[in-house]
């Protein structure tokens, strides 16, 4: 009865090992499944989003040159139409994560900051120079990094940059997507994401 007893126990004790080992080994082949998917994932989205606008201005240049001092100026102007070209994007080949398999967690260390491009196309009209003061090169300069700043202040209150921003969370959801489905947790740096509202508040 004894011997009956204890090879029954030998048995289930034998039995619960291969379980528990084969479980184990079961784990490990999702867990690295997971993190194939996840790397396969941050492969393909890591790619450059784009957004592109279009910008018309026309200015009116103005330089007085003084004098004998306030006794004579010498005056030149132009009119400069300006057609501009503008792409907002980001390189999310850029971004910097972190898969700690441990803790089933994807963290996304650093996101791209955005790259603003613009490829002003500027005509100049009723050129208007003294003698004097004539047109010259550090003037085509000094007006194409005025056009610049202008558009730069429109970029900023103008749809362009909302739209491009809204393009790069629609990227970054499909991190959360994918982890929450797989019982993963996302986080920027130590910012856990619960939703893909969070990415409107993160500070990047």
């Amino acid at each position: 009865m004894r011997k009956t007893l204890f090879g029954v126990i030998v048995t289930l004790i034998v039995l619960f090992t291969f379980k528990y080992c084969g479980d184990k080994k079961q784990d490990k082949i999702v867990l690295k499944e997971n993190t194939a998917l996840i790397q396969e994932q941050l492969k393909n989205v890591g790619k450059l989003i784009v957004t592109e606008g279009h910008f018309s201005e026309i200015f009116d240049y103005k330089n007085s040159k003084e004098i004998f001092g306030d006794y004579f100026t010498a005056d030149k102007k132009a009119l400069v139409v300006v057609n501009a070209d503008v792409r907002i994007a980001y390189d999310l080949k850029l971004l910097e994560f972190k898969i700690d398999e441990v803790n089933r967690t994807l963290v996304l260390l650093s996101i791209p900051e955005e790259e603003i491009i613009i490829n002003p196309d500027l005509e100049y009209y009723d050129i208007q120079a003294d003698f004097l003061n004539p047109f010259e090169a550090k003037d085509y300069n000094d007006i194409k990094e005025t056009v610049k700043a202008s558009l730069l202040e429109k970029i900023e209150i103008s749809p362009l940059k909302t739209n491009a921003r809204n393009r790069l969370i629609s990227e970054l959801s499909k991190f959360y997507i994918l982890t929450n489905s797989m019982g993963w947790t996302l986080q920027f740096n130590d910012t856990p994401i619960n939703r893909v509202e969070d990415f409107q508040i993160l500070k990047y």
